[in-house]
């Protein structure tokens, strides 16, 4: 059976929103039926008035936002019960509380315990009519997932001994983990392969790419040999560039480098890679930011924009909006945009990087870059989603290929959407070579370990304050 993420998402998005009204509504007729009897001395009749609606129009939507704040419409098929329980517990006391003081706390009332009962009660109701629903939802899905009518399409790494050895230890679960094995790729290149005898060899490490896109692979355990331990490296570089989950067996766990979370299936032990730098809720919060600081400044920035336009028509030939192919997050090729800052046929003579007095650079174009104006266009590209305001700068295959060569770690740049601004370009600037690039970049290694939002706001704060002051980012 074939896996429907956006179906089983949906499914979650319509039981939270029913409930959140639902709630809301009992709530109301509860408030109706015994609060307010008690505060009046005799009885209220039942009538929906304009809290109500404003609660039922409101409410649910409300509830969808926090969800989706905290992660919890991510990853809809690896869903744990206990797990779901103590997240819906905590959201639920969450939304209780903020609704309580926006909508309950102006109530007139008899006394303190009325408030009490109230918001008990909120919680209650809205409790266990959004986790029941739920938990059905989870337990029917898992049970798919144990008896394998789905699974994940996963590709092991490796093709000898441990890797036979986690194929049929996983294999052998009465209840299944959702590991669906396509086949497996090899590291070394050797004749014959001890795996080749359950599932289908799909390459080597070269097709990796083609292997990941063709298959849809959404899980990659690695299982290679003592002997091949040399290539770790080599193959989690790699693997960062996509957006799959990466486990491994533990005995090779001290070779890794970064975060990692200790994963069991069913007795199976496995270490999990995590993809994930920031906590959930302030990834969405820096998504919601970069759409909302992109729109604004290209709407504050109009007259500096059509200034811009003016200023690169009467000054060159050629067009206004300069496009060139970047490389952004998991190695995914984008179209960027800028203000044209060089001649036209600037690199006729091939890819070369601009240095502070470069002749390619026309005089309103050294203008243009030095107050970062030429950069206003790449607030299209956050808005498209291809970057973040802040993140390591986007750079071009061509050199991304030389940095790799000689710093393989560049790749862990590209865990992480591009950036308007970056750590690397605050404290270093622009770079002339491919030296420098590289000497760049341990600046957004940096902020890729200390990544938040109160880092994200800091590195805005200077952006400006280098800009304003003329200095060269």
């Amino acid at each position: 059976m074939m896996m429907n993420e956006n179906k089983q998402r949906l499914k979650y998005i319509i039981s939270d929103f029913i409930s959140g009204a639902l709630s809301w509504t009992i709530f109301y007729i509860f408030r109706k039926l015994y609060i307010e009897p008690k505060k009046f001395g005799y009885s209220v009749p039942l009538t929906f008035d304009e809290k109500y609606y404003l609660g039922i129009f409101i409410l649910p939507f409300f509830w969808l936002l926090l969800y989706y704040a905290t992660g919890y419409y991510k990853d809809v098929y690896r869903k744990s019960r206990l797990q779901e329980l103590g997240q819906t517990l905590f959201m639920t006391l969450i939304g209780v509380i903020f609704i309580f003081f926006s909508i309950i706390l102006d109530d007139t009332i008899l006394t303190y315990r009325s408030y009490y009962l109230s918001i008990s009660m909120l919680f209650i109701f809205h409790f266990f009519i959004t986790y029941i629903p739920r938990l059905i939802i989870t337990t029917n899905l898992n049970h798919k997932i144990h008896k394998r009518e789905i699974g994940f399409n996963t590709v092991i790494i490796g093709s000898y001994e441990k890797a036979v050895e986690i194929y049929k230890e996983i294999e052998s679960l009465k209840r299944s983990t959702g590991n669906k094995f396509i086949g497996f790729i090899n590291v070394n290149d050797k004749n014959g392969y001890l795996l080749s005898e359950y599932i289908p060899h799909l390459g080597s490490l070269s097709d990796l790419n083609n292997i990941i896109s063709k298959y849809n692979i959404k899980e990659v355990i690695i299982a290679i040999e003592s002997s091949e331990h040399n290539e770790i490296g080599k193959i989690i570089n790699k693997l960062y560039n996509y957006n799959v989950i990466i486990k491994i067996i533990p005995d090779i766990y001290n070779i890794l480098a970064g975060q990692v979370k200790m994963s069991t299936i069913l007795g199976t032990p496995l270490i999990e890679i995590s993809h994930e730098l920031m906590p959930v809720w302030q990834e969405k919060i820096k998504y919601i930011l970069d759409k909302i600081i992109s729109l604004l400044a290209l709407i504050i920035s109009l007259p500096i924009i059509l200034i811009a336009a003016i200023g690169i028509k009467l000054t060159s030939k050629g067009p206004i909006i300069f496009k060139q192919e970047r490389i952004g997050r998991y190695g995914k090729a984008f179209t960027l945009y800028k203000f044209r800052s060089m001649y036209v046929d600037a690199e006729n003579r091939g890819p070369a990087l601009a240095s502070k007095y470069d002749n390619r650079i026309t005089p309103f174009g050294q203008f243009l870059r030095k107050t970062k104006i030429d950069e206003i266009p790449n607030f299209i590209n956050v808005l498209k989603g291809d970057m973040s305001i802040v993140g390591p700068r986007p750079e071009r295959k061509y050199f991304i290929d030389q940095i790799v060569a000689r710093a393989p770690h560049y790749l862990h740049l590209q865990k992480v959407k591009p950036g308007v601004t970056s750590w690397g370009q605050v404290k270093y600037g622009y770079a002339e070579n491919v030296d420098q690039m590289i000497e760049r970049m341990k600046y957004d290694l940096l902020y890729i370990e200390n990544i938040s939002l109160y880092v994200d706001f800091k590195i805005m704060i200077y952006t400006i304050l280098k800009i304003l002051k003329g200095n060269n980012i």
